[in-house]
């Protein structure tokens, strides 16, 4: 059986040593491999980010796989959304990235998509169905090696329409796996736009800082940088690459819903009426910008396989995450690819659109950043049930599309269990700068013989 602590609501995770090693790459390759043959697929795109693990995980992966009769594309190293741009152009019936995401160094794992759809929650947890162990007899799959970094650059710059204004931009890939597609691609740019990287050099040990660019203090390289050169823009990239971070000229770091009501105004224009959907943890104004330009705003619980499993249903053509995820089905595929959603920024910048001014002009509300409370896997879920009893009991209501929202005359709050490492995720914002300690306060008290150290 593979260890049940690994196997997440949207990847399987652990540590490298301890839940993660080669024979257990094995077995998850065996136990897909077999879900693959049982679903008469056969074929499978696979690649793998920078750190230290990944190249072990991936030969054990690879073993796996082949030993159930599964036929194997090996992309090599690169970014996640390259690996889900080869199961396109492929015809792949699966891809499999080999990543542990902006987690620690130690950390890794193994992000699974089907070519029709995402592949997680009950689809995760069927690998440990019995009847897949029980899969034998199959002949051994084909191994072969593509590299699909050129197709994928001229396919991220086929149908972007670049304006006249020339762009001084700053590029930080933290070390991560973009680095090798981030330095072709750069050079492929329109003239006007002059790029400076930043530890494009790919090293799973991280030396400079962490690769998780929602975090203030990982872009403070990045800051400087813009700040001493007078650049016009910063990006940066997380560990894999399927996130984005933004700083604007002034130094200032755009927050994701603050990118996404940048971006959904935008497509607006072009679609009218369009339904753009944003996670439970992006600012009100998000949704009631949307609202008043015309659009349909729909909330959706955090999480990149959600996006990629209801924005088909609904029909949305872009949505954005707190966390840095964008997903454009407007001139692309819909999945969260943080290198084509730089792409677009750098493409509206260069027509006129600044994203620092926009800002300036859009009401400003009083909230925080994402507060992280450490809490144990095996209690969170727990925390945050016990809380909406607290509120049915006090015949409160709430919004329950991913954790708790409680909206209040002041503003909101969220609770939520983070569904990849063991914390609880919080959130407030409010109409009014009173109104915040107040907030703050309501979730302190529901949490109150909860939580040990609360931490806001």
């Amino acid at each position: 059986m593979i260890e049940s602590t690994i196997l997440r609501a949207y990847d399987i995770r652990g540590t490298f040593g301890t839940t993660l090693s080669r024979d257990v790459s094995v077995s998850i390759g065996q136990q897909f491999g077999a879900w693959l043959k049982l679903h008469e697929k056969k074929t499978i795109a696979i690649g793998y980010d920078g750190r230290l693990s990944s190249p072990i995980l991936r030969d054990g992966l690879i073993e796996g796989l082949l030993s159930r009769g599964v036929d194997v594309t090996d992309i090599g190293l690169g970014p996640t959304p390259m690996l889900y741009f080869a199961v396109n152009q492929l015809g792949a019936d699966a891809g499999i990235m080999i990543t542990g995401s902006h987690n620690p160094p130690a950390d890794n794992g193994f992000k699974i998509t089907l070519s029709d759809r995402p592949f997680y929650g009950d689809d995760i947890q069927s690998l440990n169905d019995q009847a897949l162990y029980d899969f034998k007899g199959e002949a051994p799959g084909k191994l072969s090696s593509v590299s699909v970094i050129a197709s994928y650059i001229t396919r991220l710059l086929k149908d972007l329409k670049w304006g006249d204004v020339g762009l001084r931009i700053g590029i930080d890939c933290g070390n991560g796996a973009t680095g090798e597609v981030i330095e072709h691609l750069v050079k492929k740019l329109p003239p006007q736009i002059h790029s400076q990287l930043l530890f494009s050099n790919i090293d799973g040990s991280f030396p400079n800082h962490h690769p998780d660019p929602a975090e203030a203090h990982n872009l403070e390289d990045l800051i400087k940088r813009v700040k001493s050169e007078k650049l016009d823009l910063g990006l940066a990239f997380d560990g894999d690459g399927d996130r984005l971070g933004i700083v604007d000229r002034e130094g200032r770091m755009i927050y994701g819903d603050q990118l996404t009501l940048f971006f959904a105004m935008t497509i607006l224009k072009a679609n009218p009426g369009a339904t753009i959907v944003a996670d439970v943890k992006t600012s009100q104004l998000v949704f009631d910008s949307i609202e008043a330009a015309g659009g349909q705003a729909v909330m959706l619980p955090t999480g990149h396989s959600h996006f990629k499993s209801l924005m088909p249903k609904i029909g949305s053509v872009f949505g954005g995450e707190m966390s840095g995820h964008f997903f454009f089905k407007d001139r692309y595929y819909g999945y969260d690819d943080g290198i084509y959603a730089a792409l677009r920024v750098l493409e509206l910048t260069s027509l006129g659109y600044d994203i620092g001014q926009f800002l300036d002009l859009i009401p400003r509300f009083h909230s925080t950043p994402e507060i992280k409370i450490p809490c144990p896997d095996n209690q969170k879920f727990d925390v945050v049930e016990k809380i909406k009893h607290k509120l049915k009991e006090a015949n409160i209501e709430y919004c329950n599309v991913d954790g708790v929202r409680l909206k209040t005359e002041m503003g909101w709050w969220l609770i939520r269990p983070s569904n990849t490492t063991p914390i609880l995720v919080a959130r407030f914002e409010s109409f009014t700068e009173a109104g915040l300690p107040h907030l703050k306060e309501h979730l302190r008290g529901l949490l109150k013989d909860l939580i040990e150290d609360v931490g806001f």
